[in-house]
């Protein structure tokens, strides 16, 4: 997704990165651009909002469970791969 407007950090990059944004899991560094990105960017604001959403209705149905390493790493894994193949689609339309 790319909302064509320019910015510092891509809308893809930012998206991609919005699970580690939302879990602490990225440097402070990152955070600061990717928070400054969804401040001037709706597009990818909205779709922050839905994933925070997400990421509260999991917690509030699975309480206290985690879930084991290996999974959370296919995930990633899966969509990066993801992401990966909305670029290139993307990329062969333009």
């Amino acid at each position: 997704m790319s909302c064509g407007e320019p910015h510092e950090t891509d809308c893809r990059e930012v998206l991609a990165e919005v699970y580690l944004y939302l879990d602490l899991e990225c440097s402070e560094d990152r955070r600061l651009l990717i928070r400054e990105h969804l401040d001037e960017c709706s597009p990818c604001l909205r779709e922050y909002g839905i994933e925070q959403e997400v990421k509260v209705l999991v917690a509030r149905c699975c309480g206290a469970e985690t879930a084991p390493a290996e999974l959370k790493e296919r995930l990633r894994s899966k969509l990066t791969e993801l992401v990966l193949e909305a670029d290139t689609r993307e990329f062969l339309a333009e």
